[in-house]
């Protein structure tokens, strides 16, 4: 600001010089001005610096799921992964896409959270036969799939980004079932967790939470009952959760929605243009219960640092959890390794997170392609969250 300020005090004197006081008015107007530009860009820049977000240490084992190319249904992605802890091992339901350009999913476990030595050989759930059929409003409409024309995820039709919560003894699994843009839809299947330790993929019919055509993703179901109810988180800008006695209370006359997401590239945050997380994507992994509050891990884009998908937290209150306590400032995980730009460059997607003796475990996607882990003790990672600079107003 210092050369602003040097023509500002050259037009003052100027004024007073030439005994011209229009000039001497603008110099003084031109000063104040550039005051407060000064007092709002230090502003932010303060906040920028005293931020800190809360930390979240990559695995040197990522990739810890990478694709298999001894599988076609798995040879081109495996990523963006469902995590729920059973027994006191991790088990992930990962998004799986074969050279067919369909999305299956996968599933292995592991007793550490880290080395998934345990992993199907198959897929543990198949879409659907109908949408496994080309559609011919998906773009391009092809017969043979070519994933260097879906950067997108790069498929064409299946069962896309999982999620996964244990409540009543069962596994709830959502997920995006998609065949072509306009068919997005966001579905729940449940398994016995009797049939997960036999391995009997045993699923429930699948069940199509929200409306046809309503490109609706992202939604999360909370682990435990809210007042006796299923709780759905489907939508953060405006924060939007419904409550279910059943989840088949959304037949085609009952499926509520959320606003359209502008064609899948995000909400617009008004409240957040002065932070990174200017448009929101949506939820990722469904939200963790601590002694501190719900944590809710999500995805968003930066209108200043555009192309980049990150992953920003909240915390929730326990009895209401509508109510946002604290959010962060700053993303706690960006694309800065190879293996988050490798397929499609600029992209990590937190869609599971647990907690083991303590520890916090975020599992995303890299680069549409492979499975990774960022962890941190929980009760540093809550420390760190409920700083001021997170807390929401």
């Amino acid at each position: 600001m210092l050369f602003e300020e040097s023509i500002a005090a050259t037009v003052i004197l100027s004024g007073v010089m030439f005994d011209s006081l229009w000039l001497f008015l603008i110099g003084c107007l031109m000063f104040i001005l550039v005051l407060v530009l000064g007092f709002f860009i230090g502003k932010r820049a303060w906040r920028a610096h005293k931020a800190r977000a809360p930390r979240l240490e990559r695995s040197v084992q990522n990739p810890l799921v990478a694709p298999n190319p001894d599988h076609s249904w798995e040879n081109q992605g495996t990523f963006n992964p469902a995590a729920i802890c059973v027994d006191g091992r991790i088990h992930l339901f990962y998004r799986a896409l074969g050279d067919d350009g369909v999305s299956r999913i996968g599933h292995c476990s592991s007793e550490d959270g880290i080395h998934f030595d345990d992993r199907l050989p198959y897929p543990a759930f198949v879409p659907e036969l109908a949408t496994l059929q080309h559609a011919p409003h998906t773009s391009p409409a092809r017969l043979q799939y070519d994933r260097s024309l879906y950067a997108s995820g790069g498929g064409w039709g299946g069962c896309e980004d999982p999620r996964a919560v244990v409540l009543d003894d069962a596994i709830h699994l959502t997920f995006s079932s998609f065949n072509g843009w306009d068919s997005i839809r966001m579905t729940h299947t449940s398994l016995h967790l009797d049939h997960l330790r036999n391995r009997a993929w045993h699923w429930t019919r699948p069940l199509f939470l929200s409306p046809q055509n309503s490109k609706q993703k992202n939604w999360v179901i909370f682990p435990e009952k809210i007042a006796g109810k299923f709780a759905v988180i489907h939508g953060l800008s405006p924060f939007r959760i419904d409550y279910l006695d059943t989840l088949d209370e959304l037949n085609d006359e009952n499926r509520f929605t959320s606003a359209h997401d502008h064609g899948g590239r995000g909400y617009e945050d008004p409240a957040r243009m002065e932070y990174w997380d200017k448009i929101v994507r949506g939820a990722g992994a469904p939200p963790l219960r601590t002694d501190d509050g719900w944590l809710l891990f999500y995805q968003s884009l930066d209108k200043d640092d555009p192309g980049k998908y990150k992953v920003g937290v909240m915390l929730l209150d326990s009895d209401d959890p509508s109510k946002i306590l604290y959010r962060s400032s700053l993303p706690i995980l960006a694309p800065e390794r190879p293996y988050e730009n490798d397929w499609k460059p600029g992209v990590v997607y937190a869609s599971g997170a647990v907690v083991k003796d303590g520890t916090l475990f975020v599992y995303y996607g890299g680069g549409d392609k492979t499975v990774n882990v960022a962890t941190a003790p929980l009760d540093r990672f809550l420390n760190e969250l409920k700083q001021s600079e997170h807390r929401v107003q």
